[in-house]
């Protein structure tokens, strides 16, 4: 497999037959043990849907830096509303990502369990519609997810709806990305530094902009910038950890532009499909074979496991 693959989700979802069901499951499959990404079609999301979306973000993100910083919440990990440029920074880097950005998470009764994990939306007031717009955007993904983590789990033996109740109140994020124009060539940052995810799935809107690179098995760097109907799909860290790296969490970056492309503003909208908060992530028995012993004796909660990383990256 030489290249990325897309594939269309309908095959799954309204299959022509129970035997192309199965094959897309088995080359959905193949393409993450590979890659680690694939491109999904056919997903159903309108690009008048994705369209809205963008254009509140870009509203939200064009507004000044005081009434941006309203939305800044200090010592919350940057789990809801907005953080500024120069924050985040990939784990080992030495130099921060050129990105700015918002967090949109799941609204939920605040008298549930995970609400003191998982605290209100931020909706600025400055911009109409962003929160329809965008909560909008993260149910649509989020649904989307749940079809893509459905057909993995077949392809690793587990039930179709594995996932559905250690997700269904996941601390899944939404997040629109502004990397502003680049106005120096000599700079050592990069617009997003190489970095796994840290969740079970990320879906990537926008990646139809150039600049996202996969890193392959060999070690080369391979671009990946899907045609604009295309979301991009790939594997977190939870995931990997789960699977015992049947799945792998592929090392990835957003690479500055060259010449002219860098003055112009990058835009980019993943979600981070996250389990539910007291999810025990517990390698898979299913995933363990005398070729792929267990490489975590621990278990680990969802909750847990994304301090420690958020800590790392310079976010808590």
């Amino acid at each position: 497999m030489n290249a990325i693959p897309t594939l269309d989700i309908r095959r799954f979802t309204h299959p022509s037959s129970p035997a192309d069901r199965d094959a897309f499951v088995q080359e959905l499959g193949t393409a993450y043990r590979e890659w680690g990404f694939a491109g999904i079609r056919g997903h159903g999301i309108d690009d008048a849907r994705i369209a809205a979306s963008y254009d509140v973000f870009k509203r939200f993100f064009a507004l000044p830096e005081d009434t941006k910083r309203k939305y800044h919440v200090p010592g919350s990990g940057g789990a809801r509303g907005y953080t500024p440029f120069g924050v985040e920074t990939a784990k080992g880097a030495k130099h921060h990502d050129l990105k700015e950005f918002w967090h949109i998470g799941r609204e939920i009764p605040r008298d549930s369990k995970y609400a003191d994990v998982m605290p209100p939306n931020l909706w600025p007031e400055e911009v109409d519609g962003f929160r329809a717009h965008g909560y909008g955007l993260y149910e649509a993904l989020d649904a989307l997810g749940s079809q893509v983590l459905s057909a993995l789990a077949l392809h690793i033996g587990l039930p179709a709806d594995y996932f559905v109740d250690k997700t269904d109140s996941g601390n899944s994020i939404l997040r629109p990305i502004h990397y502003p124009p680049i106005t120096s060539d000599d700079i050592p940052n990069e617009r997003a530094g190489a970095h796994e995810d840290i969740n079970l799935i990320t879906l990537l809107v926008g990646a139809s902009a150039e600049g996202l690179e996969v890193r392959s098995r060999k070690g080369d760097w391979v671009p990946f910038t899907a045609d604009a109907d295309t979301i991009v799909v790939n594997i977190g860290d939870m995931l990997q950890r789960l699977t015992n790296h049947v799945y792998p969490s592929t090392t990835h970056r957003v690479v500055n532009p060259p010449g002219e492309k860098a003055r112009q503003p990058r835009y980019s909208t993943p979600f981070f499909l996250h389990p539910n908060p007291d999810f025990v992530i517990d390698v898979l028995p299913s995933t363990v074979t005398a070729d792929n012993p267990s490489r975590y004796p621990e278990a680990i909660t969802a909750q847990g496991y994304l301090e420690e990383r958020l800590r790392e990256i310079k976010l808590k």
